[in-house]
C-alpha cells in the first residue's frame, strides 16, 4: 500500500468528474425553475434550453468517463475490495 498524496492527474480527474456532476444538477434545477416560473406562457424556450444543456453535459460526461477509463486515469474496483 502506498502512502502520501494521490497522483495529480488522479485528483484532476476527480475534480473534473465533480464539476460535471455539479453542472448537470445545476442545469436540471434551472430547468425546473424555468418550468415553474414560465408556467402558463407559450414561451418555454428557457426550459428546453436548460434541459438540452443537461442532456449535452450528460453525454459529454459519459464520453469523458469512457475516455478516462481507456487512458488509464480511472480504474474500476470490486465491491469491498
Amino acid at each position: 500500500m502506498r502512502f502520501g498524496p494521490p497522483q495529480t492527474s488522479s485528483m484532476l480527474v476527480k475534480i473534473i468528474i465533480v464539476a460535471f456532476l455539479l453542472a448537470i444538477v445545476a442545469s436540471l434545477f434551472s430547468g425546473l425553475y424555468f418550468l415553474l416560473k414560465d408556467q402558463g406562457t407559450s414561451n418555454d424556450r428557457r426550459t428546453v434550453k436548460a434541459l438540452t444543456i443537461r442532456v449535452g453535459l450528460s453525454i459529454a460526461f459519459a464520453i469523458f468517463l469512457v475516455l478516462s477509463y481507456f487512458m488509464g486515469w480511472i480504474h474500476p474496483h470490486g465491491v469491498g475490495g
